[in-house]
């Protein structure tokens, strides 16, 4: 899907297409390419395409005219010449569509016609852009195997036989090197196209993982904040629900602590939004919690009804770090929410001990709880964003049921 996405969004070649060559654009347009269907000849095709033909046959016609002098060579064969010449700078129109056939066909003719020989020379230079260079070794090598037995067949009269073998070698090389120069500026343009390509699709991974991460950094502390704040919730209702004969005084309590909490999660959920609205950090809005608001924790617990001992041994608690103190605090805030919904009626021992260059544990244990516990729907992701929180800090979290049948969350926090 991915992949999908890249090649769709991929861009294309928006400059001016008439100035660059049908193959180019070709391979710069993903769609053209992945068509199947052959390029158009732009503007500058057409004219590089008219002054080859037009190359060929001025060349051709020198060639008929130095047969034309030259006597020891039969009418006949002078005219099988030219016309061989005649549909060799006619072929030169082909050059684009079948590079390697026409310039493998050129080689033997190039050899019995004189006046074929511009055209075999413009097709060894296209066979030079647009194939590999091996194809151009072979065709080039017939070349070279074929001009010692040509200018002994057909001497030149006014060069000496090595001066024309010397002269044609080095027009031969400079031919197909000048071609395989320009193969190598357009493969260079291809590799530039497809790094960019790549850059851009890097690029918008990167921003897509960046916002994912995001969405679930947020998703976390929606759990983190709320799951506390909804147990409270539940627990008070049940509460009233199954003790409707409850006091008017401790009914009044139970409905202020469910008010008070609806409250704290609704503020706690609206700066969430605003965050995520806003894209600014944590540092927004009201100050995070940290290792001192641990008391505040174990007193909204125990108002809810629950059984808790806060035991904290902390050396220098004012110089915890604001992120190692705010991880410590909800994996506390977690470890207790999971208890009250895992293990009600049970005591719960939240310690806190460290000191600096030792590093910070944070332990939540509750025993067995008495009797059958109703199943409390959850997504189970609580202590997978805990593992995750402790990680990001630079600790490890390990969680699992204890000897006596409870469970227990532990934590190593570094703190330099």
């Amino acid at each position: 899907m991915t992949g999908d996405k890249a090649a769709q969004t991929a861009p294309v070649f928006t400059g001016r297409r008439w100035f660059f060559p049908s193959a180019l654009l070709h391979e710069l347009d993903p769609d053209a390419a992945r068509s199947g269907r052959r390029p158009r000849r732009t503007a500058r095709d057409w004219v590089v395409d008219f002054s080859c033909f037009a190359l060929a046959v001025l060349v051709g016609l020198l060639g008929a005219e130095s047969l034309d002098d030259n006597h020891a060579v039969p009418h006949a064969l002078a005219v099988a010449d030219q016309v061989l010449g005649a549909l060799s700078c006619a072929a030169v129109w082909l050059r684009r569509r079948w590079p390697l056939a026409l310039a493998a066909v050129l080689a033997p003719v190039s050899f019995v016609s004189e006046t074929s020989g511009g055209a075999a020379m413009i097709a060894l230079f296209t066979l030079a852009v647009h194939r590999p260079f091996r194809y151009v070794l072979w065709v080039g090598g017939a070349h070279a195997v074929s001009v010692p037995l040509y200018f002994w067949w057909r001497p030149d009269p006014d060069l000496p036989y090595l001066a024309s073998l010397l002269l044609f070698v080095v027009l031969v090389v400079a031919i197909v090197g000048w071609g395989m120069f320009v193969r190598s500026k357009r493969q260079l343009m291809l590799s530039l196209r497809d790094r960019a390509r790549r850059a851009e699709t890097e690029a918008r991974l990167r921003a897509e993982q960046a916002q994912r991460l995001a969405r679930e950094a947020i998703a976390r502390e929606m759990h983190d904040v709320l799951a506390h704040r909804l147990t409270l919730l539940s627990v008070h209702a049940g509460a009233l629900e199954f003790r409707p004969d409850a006091p008017r005084a401790e009914v009044a309590r139970a409905a202020g602590v469910i008010r008070e909490s609806a409250h704290e999660a609704l503020q706690d959920l609206r700066e969430i939004i605003g965050v995520l609205r806003a894209g600014d950090s944590d540092d927004t809005g009201r100050p995070q919690p940290t290792l001192a608001a641990l008391d505040t924790l174990a007193a909204e617990s125990r108002q809810a009804g629950m059984k808790v001992t806060l035991d904290q041994r902390v050396t220098g608690p004012a110089g915890v770090p604001a992120s190692v103190g705010r991880t410590a605090y909800r994996i506390a805030q977690e470890g207790l929410t999971n208890a009250r919904k895992h293990a009600p009626g049970t005591e719960v021992t939240v310690s806190v001990t460290g000191g600096p260059g030792e590093g910070l544990t944070v332990t939540v244990r509750n025993p067995a709880p008495e009797g059958d516990v109703p199943r409390v729907p959850g997504a189970g992701q609580g202590l997978i964003g805990l593992a995750e929180r402790a990680a990001l800090a630079g600790g490890t979290l390990e969680h699992g049921p204890t000897s006596d049948g409870g469970f227990a969350v532990r934590a190593r926090l570094p703190w330099a």
